[in-house]
């Protein structure tokens, strides 16, 4: 089966994918495709930001980028499920998880679209700091888009039960943050992706501060603050 046919099928006829889901049909199918589409796409993506620091760098990032999602998926979906059971939901984990996947997936295809730009900026500008600032942007935008589109299929899943919909939403929304702040923190835990230059290659570096600081210091020294 072509993996990357399900992603498809999923951006082209999101309520039929939904509906297939809440039906619990080919459930592990869609997990596996999914995984295979978006670990692909983001390992694409992962090799050109990590191309700033030679090849050892970008075999370390297009194994590490898609290791963050996956990890963050890990992470966060446990806490929703055992909420959504708590509340009376009949779901079961592997829905939960083709549901987290698909929104993933339409991540890795963003990021995959944007390659072509990354590749140009990579090429044609040597600012490593802008570089990194860039992709931030980047991984920040389409990840926000992901989450928007798992709260919707989430929202499309609730609709068809009648048992404290309003309740769940609103968590929904709370975990939603969380899910966030933990993709974020872990991919600073998880860095370099991009790989200063001017150091030598290492597959991690020493925790220090965290990922918010190090985005305001990043601002400022761009626009010459610091």
């Amino acid at each position: 089966m072509n993996h990357f046919t399900i992603v498809m099928e999923f951006l082209r006829d999101r309520k039929r994918f939904l509906k297939e889901v809440d039906q619990g049909i080919k459930i592990d199918i869609k997990i596996i495709s999914l995984l295979i589409a978006s670990s692909a796409f983001f390992g694409i993506y992962g090799a050109i930001i990590g191309s700033f620091s030679g090849p050892l760098q970008i075999i370390s990032s297009a194994i590490k980028l898609p290791a963050l999602y996956l990890l963050t998926l890990l992470i966060c979906l446990p806490t929703l499920y055992l909420y959504e059971i708590s509340l009376g939901c009949k779901r079961n984990f592997g829905q939960y998880l083709v549901l987290l996947l698909a929104a993933t997936s339409v991540i890795s295809v963003m990021l995959f679209g944007f390659a072509p730009i990354t590749f140009f900026f990579r090429l044609s500008i040597h600012d490593y700091k802008f570089f990194q600032l860039l992709n931030l942007v980047i991984l920040g935008i389409t990840g926000l888009i992901g989450i928007n589109v798992f709260y919707q299929c989430m929202r499309f899943i609730t609709e068809q039960e009648a048992e404290n919909k309003k309740y769940r939403i609103r968590l929904l929304k709370a975990w939603l943050v969380l899910y966030g702040f933990v993709g974020s923190q872990l991919g600073w835990t998880l860095r370099p992706f991009f790989g200063d230059p001017g150091q030598g290659f290492a597959v991690f570096r020493d925790l220090e501060s965290n990922f918010y600081m190090h985005v305001l210091e990043l601002i400022g020294r761009i626009l010459g603050w610091v």
